[in-house]
């Protein structure tokens, strides 16, 4: 499973509601674009110093999905596609499309314009 950035800002929350969600994943995975996002966030935080505490300490627990050759021929497909329906969604949402598809996993997002990119499992709480 991959998390989107809402998600992970909600598991630095500690939304509790995550936690079955979680436990059934086989695999938790931080595309490196929600990683700048996330951290971007962090920036703009009066909590700052506290995120990034729980990050540093958080996200050895996760495997980090870097943007390959691979996911940019999936990234172009998923572009493609949208265009072709005549809808978009934000381009570093079009990345983490992209990851779900190239790792043939779900994504945990509450963002529902994944919901218009084949092929993606988006799983919300």
């Amino acid at each position: 499973m991959i998390l989107d950035t809402n998600a992970l800002s909600a598991v630095a929350d500690g939304d509790a509601s995550l936690d079955p969600i979680l436990r059934k994943a086989p695999e938790v995975a931080v595309p490196a674009i929600v990683l700048g996002e996330y951290r971007y966030g962090i920036q703009q935080s009066r909590d700052r110093q506290r995120y990034e505490q729980w990050l540093s300490a958080s996200i050895p627990n996760y495997r980090v999905l870097d943007v390959d050759q691979e996911t940019a021929v999936f990234y172009a497909t998923v572009r493609s596609e949208l265009k072709r329906t005549g809808t978009s969604i934000p381009a570093n949402d079009a990345w983490i499309a992209a990851l779900c598809r190239q790792h043939s996993v779900s994504l945990l997002s509450r963002d529902r314009h994944f919901d218009l990119v084949r092929g993606i499992d988006r799983i919300d709480w």
